[in-house]
This record gives structure tokens, C-alpha cells and sequence, in this order.
């Protein structure tokens, strides 16, 4: 097969990475990728968002299979474009994609569909919005309805930081992202991220992880895109596995076919969990970054297998493979992340790495510049290590962190606290 990734991210090069470890895999391209990516595959320079531009591109290299990993490009209908030109394509549709580009739409058909999640209001004007933080109190959520690139939630501690974070939300801080604001209730508990297939019909789940949002050691500072994370989630149990799917993923899913518009790809159910019981917090439509790192350093080949059957609407026969292993994932970025950062440092160490099917550091933003790697991005890389323990897989992916010279990173030194205190 001739297939083609769309991203340029840590989660595009990890699914590149397992894909094409797949026989079945001939050609492999992804668009734009990083310089990462370009160590095992083709990068090209491509508009993702614009689905004539990806449809035309793919006949002109006679792609079999398209995989989109980012939101951007699902929300912009590129999948519906692909489908109709032909192509076969692992991602949702445009009017399916809304379950993420619009917090307000997910609350609606949860609402319709039963399944528990956080009370919540929508506002488009900031007075209302306003006079809702102050009927309800805090600590409470405020959310841009629109997609922010992980970064349009702000958990306020008193009414004062929600008032603010509202005008911040309305005063255009998060583009046209925050042009409408959910706001919701402060759920209590624990935080995993569970991962199933959808193929419009059948549900397949295929992982839990737990990923680490603040920038700073012990969980402090500003939310980010993701600092590290690792699979299994402990918290995940059987028990709650099946209630996860029973109240809340089925039956969105049902409802999704309702309203015309099922839902075929990938769904990452965000979900708080107290006392047994798990209510959703949120929805992608797409693999979590960097959740998928370490779920593709686990699965392996087998991942294009089931991405095709998800996308031949086979996944009724489908079957996962697991192994009882642990991934951990931690994420180094560019000093001032998320907030200003400069630009083009050169990274050191990465030509000399051991990787393989246990070790990998997967490239999030990279460049090249003299033969050398540089930092293109904030979240740059995301090294990852895969063994029979989740302590056994943090040291192994610590002794890596040490072994790559880039003064002007950072990164997150307890990543996997939660798991290993609890064990």
C-alpha cells in the first residue's frame, strides 16, 4: 500500500513510525511531517487543511490509504473531500468532527445521548457568561467553544481568575476559538484518557493513558498541549472500562447515527473518574499527542491493520494484540512554553541515540539547519521507552531525556507520579 499521513507532529511520526513497521506498508508520506519523520519516511510540502490540494496530491502519487492525525484538517472537511474523490481514509467526517471543534455541540448530544459529563452553560456574549461564574462560584471551568490547540481551557481557582479568563476568552485571546464560551462545572477526580475505534457502527477500544497537561512539576502552572504521559492508565480498571463504554461511548455513538452523522476513526474520551464512576470531560476526534506515542510504542505493526479495518468498516472482526507491558512518554520543549519562546536552537545528542522498538524519541518540532537538529516548535520532542514496568520504562526514558544536550529545553521530571505513587 501506498499510504499517506497528514501532520507534523510527535503523533504523526510515532504513527508513521509503527506503520511502517507493516508489511503491507510500500510507500509511506507524510504531509508536511518534521525532520524527524523525514529519517523513515517522505515528507511533503502540503496545505493539509485544503482538501482539494490533499485529494490532488494523493492521485498524483497513487495513495491507497489516507490517515489524518490532526484536528485541523478534520474539522476543515478534508476527510468528506478525500471520500469523495475516492479514497479511502482513516478519520471523521466534517459534521462528525464538531464532537471537538465545538465543546457546545458535544454537550448537546451528550445531553440527547444520556451520557455523563459536567453541568455546564454556553455563552456568546461576555455579560452573560459573566453573570453565570457568579451564580455558580468556584473553582469552575471556562472553555473556548472552538478548537485552541489544547490550550482554550483555563480551570479558574476564584471568580476573580473566571471573570478574567472570560475576558480573555471574548477579548479574541484564542482567535475565533473563543468566540463562544462553554463554561462548566469543576468535576473531582481522576483524569484518563481512553481510546476506542469507531467505524460508524462497531466500537473497539484500543488503550488507556494518562497524560500530564501542566507545564510544571507536581501538576503546576499553565495547561499545555501535553508535557508527557503514560499507558496503561491504572485507574482504568475493567469495571470502569465497561461503564466508560456502556454510558457514555455507545451511546454517543448511537446518537452521532441519529442525527446523521456517525462517527468513523478514532474517539479519545477524556474522562474524569470518582468513585468508580467515569463522566466525560471531553472529546477528540482524533489520537491524543502525547497519548499517542505511547500507545503506537506499544502497539506496533498491528496499527495499520486495525486503522484499515476501521476505515472498511470491518472492526466487528477485528482483534488487538496487547501485550502486558507500560510506555512512558516525556515531552522536552523550547524554555517559555506555552508562553514566548524563541526559535531555532540546535539540539544535541540525537544522531548517537539507540532506537528501537523500546526506545524512540519521536519528533514534534524539528528542523534541520547546517546537518543539524533544531527546534522549530514549543513542544519539540517527546522520548519515549516501552518495558515490563512503568518504573522500569521512566528510567530507561529519563536516561535518554540525559543523554540529549539542548540547553534551551525543558521538560517535566515526574512524569508518571500519579501511577507509581499509587503502586
Amino acid at each position: 500500500m501506498n499510504i499517506l499521513i497528514l501532520g507534523s507532529g510527535g503523533r504523526e511520526h510515532s504513527l508513521a513510525w509503527a506503520v511502517m513497521q507493516n508489511p503491507k506498508c510500500d510507500r509511506l508520506i507524510v504531509a508536511p511531517g518534521n525532520a524527524g519523520i523525514a529519517e523513515i519516511a517522505d515528507c511533503a510540502a502540503l496545505d493539509i487543511e485544503d482538501g482539494g490540494a490533499v485529494a490532488g496530491f494523493a492521485e498524483e502519487k497513487a495513495i491507497d490509504f489516507v490517515i489524518i492525525g490532526p484536528e485541523a484538517p478534520l474539522a476543515a472537511g478534508v476527510s468528506d473531500r478525500l471520500r469523495a474523490a475516492g479514497f479511502l481514509v482513516f478519520g471523521p467526517s466534517g459534521a462528525a468532527a464538531q464532537l471537538e471543534a465545538s465543546k457546545a455541540f458535544t454537550k448537546q448530544i451528550c445531553d440527547a445521548a444520556g451520557a455523563p459529563t459536567a453541568a455546564y452553560g454556553h455563552f456568546t456574549d461576555a455579560a452573560s457568561a459573566k453573570a453565570y461564574v457568579q451564580a455558580q462560584g468556584a473553582p469552575i471551568v471556562i472553555k473556548a467553544d472552538g478548537l485552541a490547540a489544547g490550550k482554550g481551557v483555563i480551570i479558574a481557582e476564584t471568580v476573580a481568575d473566571a471573570l478574567a479568563a472570560v475576558d480573555e476568552m471574548f477579548s479574541g485571546a484564542f482567535g475565533e476559538a473563543g468566540a463562544e464560551v462553554v463554561i462548566e462545572e469543576f468535576m473531582q477526580g481522576e483524569e484518563a484518557s481512553f481510546f476506542v475505534l469507531c467505524d460508524g457502527e462497531d466500537v473497539l477500544p484500543i488503550g488507556t493513558a494518562q497524560d500530564h497537561k501542566r507545564v510544571g512539576d507536581g501538576d503546576t502552572g499553565p495547561n499545555t498541549g501535553g508535557m508527557g504521559a503514560y499507558s496503561p492508565a491504572p485507574v482504568m480498571t475493567d469495571a470502569i472500562i465497561a461503564a466508560t463504554l456502556d454510558r457514555i461511548v455507545k451511546p454517543t455513538m448511537a446518537e452521532m447515527v441519529r442525527q446523521g452523522t456517525p462517527y468513523q476513526g478514532v474517539l479519545f474520551v477524556g474522562l474524569m473518574i470518582e468513585n468508580g464512576n467515569p463522566r466525560l470531560v471531553e472529546y477528540n476526534v482524533r489520537f491524543g499527542d502525547p497519548e499517542c506515542q505511547v500507545l503506537m510504542m506499544r502497539l506496533g505493526a498491528q496499527v495499520l491493520d486495525l486503522l484499515q479495518a476501521c476505515a472498511e468498516s470491518r472492526l466487528a472482526k477485528a482483534q488487538i494484540n496487547w501485550a502486558t507491558d507500560h510506555a512512558l512518554t516525556v515531552v522536552m520543549a523550547t524554555k517559555g512554553y506555552p508562553g514566548t519562546y524563541e526559535k531555532g536552537s540546535v539540539i544535541g545528542g540525537l544522531n548517537d541515540m539507540v532506537e528501537d522498538s523500546s526506545h524512540m524519541v519521536f519528533h514534534a518540532g524539528t528542523g534541520r539547519a547546517a546537518g543539524q537538529f533544531t527546534a522549530t516548535g514549543g513542544r519539540v520532542l517527546a522520548v519515549t521507552a516501552r518495558a515490563g514496568s512503568l518504573q522500569e520504562a521512566r528510567t530507561n526514558v529519563y536516561a535518554m531525556v540525559n543523554d540529549i544536550d539542548w540547553p534551551e529545553g525543558f521538560f517535566r521530571r515526574d512524569i508518571g507520579w500519579r501511577a507509581l505513587s499509587e503502586s
